[in-house]
């Protein structure tokens, strides 16, 4: 993989494997960081093609590695499997200040969900580094994280939402029929004039179990007065804009008792 770093032909590499195997690279000197250091803390969805990151002071680092220099105190770090590693308040800080905010927020969604960081940690830190290049993209990007994103695709579709002018949407709402029973937990939406937006992965397509088991659990919303907006990959940006502000004025004019009735 690297200079004096080897893995057997044929192996799969994953973010973890490739984190570890820049570590070595590094002569157990680096600090595994950003998204390395994300997937070491158990978030899902970290790219295992892309290159592992560390803090090393080293200028040209193989293709496959990204090197930055940068100052932290002990307390911002730890040890996993024998490596150093950033601490999930201190990963969360790079990622946010490194990473274009909707690349950012995505990552840190996982990372938030995968762990038990409280964001307010983060800030107290952010305030540590108040000079810090990114600081002021980083603070956008924790005003917009929350861990109810199950995946990549759904923190994108809140982000949408929001940049569309939507309040931010409640995510994972339970819902339950009037027996009490739980009938679905809803990806994000608005509880108060029940409205859902959700996104559906191929296995809603391609998995039969699923798609009959998706058939009922729409008409139990339906039953229960839930309007529930499904997106897919096909969708274009604009046109889940269209009909989200569609349903949102669908129900919010044709029912009123609620403020704004025009979609934003």
């Amino acid at each position: 993989m690297h200079p004096d770093v080897y893995v057997p032909r044929g192996v799969e590499l994953s973010a973890v494997a490739r984190a570890q195997a820049a570590w070595l690279w590094s002569r157990r000197r680096g600090v595994v960081a950003g998204r390395s250091a994300s997937a070491l803390h158990g978030a899902r969805w970290v790219d295992g093609r892309a290159p592992a990151e560390l803090l090393y002071s080293y200028r040209r680092p193989p293709k496959a590695i990204r090197t930055w220099s940068d100052c932290f105190n002990d307390d911002e770090i730890q040890t996993l499997a024998g490596m150093r590693v950033t601490t999930p308040e201190r990963t969360v800080l790079d990622v946010a200040c490194r990473y274009q905010v909707s690349n950012a927020v995505a990552a840190i969604d996982a990372l938030t969900r995968a762990t038990d960081l409280k964001l307010v940690d983060v800030e107290h830190l952010a305030e540590r580094y108040k000079g810090r290049r990114g600081i002021r993209r980083a603070r956008i990007a924790l005003d917009l994280v929350d861990a109810g994103a199950e995946s990549p695709r759904e923190t994108w579709l809140r982000l949408l939402l929001i940049r569309a002018g939507f309040p931010a949407p409640q995510t994972q709402i339970p819902v339950y029929d009037d027996h009490g029973q739980l009938v679905a937990v809803l990806d994000m939406g608005w509880e108060n004039i029940k409205l859902a937006v959700e996104y559906e992965g191929d296995q809603h397509r391609t998995d039969r179990r699923q798609f009959n088991k998706d058939i009922g659990r729409l008409e139990a919303l339906t039953d229960l007065n839930w309007i529930d907006v499904r997106v897919t990959a096909e969708d274009t940006e604009g046109g889940v804009i269209a009909r989200v502000a569609a349903a949102w004025k669908r129900r919010v004019c044709s029912e009123g008792g609620i403020s704004m009735c025009l979609p934003p």
